[in-house]
């Protein structure tokens, strides 16, 4: 298990609007659900605004809060600019939801909404690099930093292209750029941080010590590699060059979910608490993806590529953030009003700072609805479908309201 400083976190005021708006956006994405049917593609302006709805509203934005807590306090320095992080989310806010209305309303709005969500991100990969660039630490957490951030930039300036494509301020092929711009962002960034973050919060959550780092290690060279060599495919319209990426990249992500079932074998804490039970759903989800992706290739059927970038995203992203959420934010407020009494009054216990039951219901509303929408995807049918989004609408609201009661806990 990696060694953890707090004494470089930033304060709670800078990250707590970061999990806010995010679990806001979360809920939002989950209401607009019961607005689709069960068939849809990518192409279509719907789809995508949602995508980038849940993607750069939700994911974004929490990760962004969890970066800014969490790479400080691993590298064991302190940012280099900290308060860039208080223009960033007005920023990555902003542009999210002109990119949201831009999709659904008016194409023109596009490229605004993409400046913005541009800016915030270069400078948040700016002043992530220049934090790395203070450090001595050369863990694969570092290394997952750095080369994320990387893809990132290259998804979002691919993104941007594309926006200017659609508003018909440039021309260029959108469906050649499309397919680079997701699988640089999902893979080579999301996916990325969650191997890097996963790797030093599970075992901390878990209490895993003194396992060996190796899978880790090349599941990530293996998934960085893949993630370049689909990126440049795509770019060329070379199937036969994205085929050798989808591979090298599935491989890697093998060697992820040993690494994960490595750390497992090693857990002392066995409780299974909302977290527990969200990582097992989570690596399901992601496990069930990978095999459904690996049938969609042979297939190229639309209905299994729908379902495996839902469990994709809803079930692997979603519920290793939202399990993860129930971890982190406790420990944050519990660190800013609680830590400096330690000793001179009782304290409360992390466990003691979340509500178990309405975690519960948001897991259980969460992953029934995730099952029930994937059938409802994969065998086309509307009724499943939103019954699942339905059920994920519910459980998205006891989040927030789970949310809410964490950060309040124990303000004056």
């Amino acid at each position: 298990m990696l060694a953890i400083s707090k004494d470089f976190a930033p304060p709670l005021k800078l990250i707590a609007p970061f999990f806010k708006i995010g679990v806001s956006f979360y809920l939002i994405a989950m209401m607009s659900l019961l607005a689709f049917s069960s068939h849809f593609l990518y192409q279509e302006f719907s789809i995508a605004g949602w995508i980038h709805l849940f993607l750069l509203g939700f994911v974004m934005t929490i990760i962004f809060g969890a970066m800014a807590q969490l790479i400080p306090v691993v590298l064991e320095i302190g940012h280099a600019i900290v308060d860039l992080y208080y223009v960033i989310l007005p920023l990555l806010t902003i542009g999210t939801i002109g990119m949201v209305i831009g999709f659904w309303v008016n194409p023109a709005i596009l490229p605004f909404g993409g400046l913005l969500v541009l800016t915030s991100m270069i400078i948040f990969a700016i002043e992530a690099f220049a934090t790395l660039k203070k450090t001595e630490i050369n863990t694969i957490t570092v290394k997952t930093v750095a080369v994320s951030n990387t893809y990132l930039l290259i998804g979002i300036l691919t993104g941007f292209a594309i926006a200017l494509g659609l508003s018909g301020v440039i021309s260029i092929d959108v469906n050649t750029m499309l397919k680079a711009h997701v699988y640089a962002v999902l893979g080579g960034f999301v996916l990325l941080t969650i191997m890097g973050l996963s790797l030093t919060l599970i075992p901390m959550f878990s209490l895993a010590h003194g396992f060996d780092e190796t899978p880790i290690k090349r599941g990530f060279n293996l998934v960085a590699i893949g993630v370049g060599v689909v990126f440049i495919g795509a770019l060329l319209g070379q199937d036969w060059i994205q085929w050798i990426g989808y591979l090298t990249t599935l491989i890697g992500v093998g060697f992820y979910i040993y690494q994960i079932y490595i750390i497992y074998k090693l857990t002392v804490r066995k409780e299974l608490d909302v977290w527990a039970k969200s990582m097992f759903f989570g690596f399901g989800s992601l496990i069930l993806s990978i095999f459904m992706g690996i049938i969609y290739l042979l297939s190229d059927s639309q209905q299994i590529l729908n379902t495996t970038l839902w469990f994709f995203m809803l079930g692997f992203i979603g519920f290793l953030i939202n399990g993860h959420l129930y971890k982190i934010v406790p420990f944050l407020v519990w660190f800013e009003r609680f830590s400096p009494l330690v000793g001179k009054e009782k304290v409360p216990m992390l466990h003691e700072m979340y509500p178990k039951e309405q975690a519960n219901m948001m897991f259980w509303f969460s992953s029934i609805g995730t099952v029930i929408g994937g059938l409802g995807l994969l065998f086309e049918s509307d009724y499943l479908f939103k019954s699942g989004a339905s059920l994920l609408f519910m459980g998205a609201i006891f989040l927030y309201f789970s949310m809410s009661k964490m950060l309040s806990y124990g303000k004056i």
